[in-house]
């Protein structure tokens, strides 16, 4: 019975595999009638087993799940390390990685998060959703993939549920006309390039570049200019921003096939540069009268929407400096418009670097800067914004830095150079990005009339510290001296300036807060975090600024005035005096509480029934955190690419070689060399070393001492004794061997 059972089973596996030919099937039936029936069941079972394997191997080349063989994120490591191992190398070779899958997958993934506002891991990523993405992958490699498509899509968002097909002709009309977000699809196909493009050129990017570039940021900009830029007397300071609006094609193709070489990427962003965007424009005479309504229900937000940003970020969103304010936009590129303008301007980085060096002509006779071979280190390097006075200038010197579209230019000379080199940069910048600039846009300004930069005034100030050194002899001299101070102080008339633009305050030589009535309807509890956290973020941005203390303690002045004024309002308490009475000058205290009515809020605290209110941060200036005056290194380099250069080195067998080089030369041994010594002569031998003297006679004596007390003992006793002293002869051996093995750091 269960041999039979066994047969019909194996003949419903067979008839359902799509594999075997209709010769092998053939095959298969003969030996059912001619064998012995015993044996049919088993010859099935073992032919199933065949065809599911073989099945398993020819499988579909276009199933998605196939096709994933590797981590995106390790696909994305390999091209880091390929790119930093050769920064100059022309890449011709990024259709194969456009191919790969992953890349897509974890495009997907960063989009979706965008988009979400939750991350969503592979596992959980439906297969129609990949079907879909294999779909758009083919369609980007068969030239069938098109930009700003509004109706037809290979992918979806998850969070889009329309039904484009039931769609009535004036939806269809007004999405075709009217401005709309990027299409998912979009940026999924940005993701991918800014995934294969980002690590190819953050490898030749200038050093001199901070803006939208990862491990960098404003900070690092506010650093450099304090270590590099203490002997500098005249700056330029330039606004290209107007390249950030866009550039023509030809020019950004350009610079972008310096170092790609790859047609089908190159024509996929030229496509994105070259395809109209559909924007919306109100028609002339028309306009939209606005709707009074009475009252606004609260809008609940979906499962799967993202949350808006908080309060606290939003406002801090507004104290944006100028220089960063403008994200470029180009086309359909989306995201790689910030990298594609990096691209462009890095030909005005090399060439700054040119003429920097070209510019330095040292002298001995200066304080600074006098060594021929062009030393960044200058003077104390303990203090690098201390430059002593001696006398004239004579070191001809310049450095350059640029965030987004801003350029900072310090010379160390003669107002006349620095004219030469403003007429110089104009005639660049007009040959090769057809960029019209004159002397306003680049003014001269000296360094006592105080340099606006990142909303931080670089200024210099006369000090008198007291030097301390040690002359001939050892004997330690301590003299007076005299010289200017690189002094980076935050603006507080930007900052009155960004508290007036978010309707925090109005007027200017005696500010008043105006209270915050965005948070009218929230909680006591909520509006004290929120504004807590916008003060945390805000002593953070100032971390860099001489004057930190300050103007930490003029916002939260500002704040806290305008958190009461919102208070009095909103709880009828007529003035801020009657609110601080009430709350504490932080505003700790509850400021509704109706006694004989509930009971008191600490009592209601304990319980849980009500939120705990956190007090306002930094309402003293004592409370505020020192200035951050850290030495920045020189030669520095983000994390990450500290972290590649440093695998890159240790993967190179010819360091190891280095390595053993050298110690060889100093007549030195590595402690993995010792160590295997050790196990070699202790396998050799028996032993690691040879036992001093002492230890053997010691050993010899206990040993004679055992076998006169062996005589007077029973045979278990002798026993122990053996394992004693066996004992004792391990210990002596480890305490030697210890003995002789070098600390670390010595041989």
């Amino acid at each position: 019975m269960m041999r039979g059972q066994l047969i019909v089973l194996s003949h419903k596996v067979l008839s359902r595999t799509s594999v075997l030919t209709q010769r092998k099937y053939a095959v298969v039936t003969q030996s059912l009638n001619t064998c012995n029936p015993v044996n049919n069941g088993f010859i099935l079972f073992r032919e199933s087993i065949y065809t599911s394997t073989h099945t398993r191997r020819t499988s579909d080349p276009n199933d998605p799940a196939t096709l994933m063989k590797e981590d995106g994120v390790s696909v994305c490591t390999k091209m880091w390390i390929e790119n930093f191992r050769e920064p100059e190398r022309t890449v011709s070779n990024l259709t194969d990685y456009l191919r790969r899958f992953e890349l897509w997958v974890l495009a997907y993934q960063k989009v979706c998060a965008d988009d979400t506002g939750a991350y969503m891991p592979r596992s959980s990523i439906t297969r129609s959703a990949l079907e879909d993405l294999l779909a758009l992958r083919n369609a980007v490699l068969d030239n069938r993939f098109k930009w700003g498509a509004r109706l037809d899509f290979f992918i979806k968002s998850p969070r889009d549920k329309t039904d484009y097909d039931s769609l009535s002709k004036r939806k269809i009309k007004a999405i075709l006309t009217t401005t709309q977000p990027a299409p998912f699809q979009d940026r999924i196909v940005q993701e991918v390039l800014f995934l294969m493009l980002e690590p190819i050129y953050e490898a030749r990017f200038s050093e001199k570049s901070f803006a939208f570039r990862p491990g960098r940021s404003a900070h690092t900009v506010l650093r450099v200019i304090r270590r590099s830029f203490a002997g500098y007397l005249w700056y330029i300071k330039g606004d290209l921003s107007t390249v950030l609006d866009g550039m023509k094609v030809g020019l950004v193709i350009s610079a972008l096939m310096r170092d790609v070489r790859d047609k089908k990427v190159i024509d996929l962003i030229k496509a994105a540069l070259t395809t109209p965007v559909i924007t919306s424009r109100p028609e002339d005479g028309e306009k939209k009268k606005k709707k009074k309504r009475k009252y606004q229900k609260k809008r609940v937000l979906a499962e799967d929407e993202p949350k808006p940003d908080p309060y606290w970020l939003e406002t801090f969103f507004g104290f944006a400096p100028e220089e960063a304010e403008k994200l470029p936009s180009w086309g359909h590129c989306g995201i790689l418009s910030p990298l594609l303008a990096n691209i462009c301007l890095d030909e005005l980085d090399r060439w700054m670097e040119g003429k920097t060096k070209e510019f330095y002509r040292p002298s001995k006779s200066d304080v600074i800067w006098n060594s021929p071979e062009g030393e960044v280190e200058q003077g104390n390097t303990s203090w690098p914004e201390f430059v002593p006075t001696s006398g004239p200038d004579k070191t001809r010197k310049m450095d350059y830095i640029r965030f987004g579209g801003h350029i900072l230019i310090g010379v160390r000379g003669p107002r006349a150079d620095a004219a030469t080199l403003r007429k110089q940069l104009i005639e660049f910048c007009d040959q090769k990005y057809m960029l019209k600039l004159d002397n306003e846009s680049l003014p001269i300004e000296h360094i006592t009339k105080g340099i606006m930069f990142l909303d931080h005034v670089l200024c210099r100030r006369v000090v008198y510290p007291t030097l301390r050194y040690t002359a001939t002899g050892g004997k330690i001299i301590s003299e007076k001296g005299v010289g200017t101070l690189l002094s980076v102080t935050a603006s507080l008339k930007q900052c009155i300036k960004q508290f007036r633009k978010l309707n925090f305050l109005k007027g200017d030589r005696d500010p008043d807060p105006q209270p915050c009535f965005r948070m009218f309807h929230a909680t006591q509890a909520h509006t004290n975090a929120q504004m807590n956290k916008l003060l945390a973020t805000m002593v953070e941005w100032y971390r860099y600024a001489d004057n930190r203390k300050k103007v930490v303690n003029f916002c939260a002045y500002i704040i806290r005035g305008s958190l009461a004024k919102l208070y009095a309002a909103k709880y009828k308490l007529r003035s801020r005096a009657k609110v601080y009475k009430i709350g504490s000058r932080d505003l700790r205290r509850p400021l509704k509480e109706k006694k004989g009515q509930s009971p008191e809020y600490q009592q209601l605290l304990r319980m849980g029934l009500v939120e705990s209110i956190d007090g306002l941060l930094y309402t003293r200036m004592s409370l505020v955190p020192e200035t951050d005056y850290t030495p920045f290194p020189v030669g520095w380099r983000p994390d990450h690419e500290k972290a590649l250069v440093e695998y890159i080195k240790l993967d190179d067998s010819r360091t190891l070689e280095e390595q053993r080089h050298c110690f060889k030369e100093q007549g030195l041994i590595s402690p993995q060399d010792y160590i295997s010594m050790l196990v070699w002569n202790y396998k050799r031998n028996a032993l690691a070393v040879d036992l001093p003297s002492t230890i053997n006679d010691r050993n010899t004596t206990e040993g004679k001492h055992l076998q006169l007390d062996a005589g007077n003992e029973d045979d278990s006793q002798n026993d122990g004794s053996d394992e004693d002293n066996e004992k004792d002869f391990h210990a002596a051996q480890m305490t030697l061997l210890s003995s002789a093995v070098p600390p670390m750091g010595q041989g």
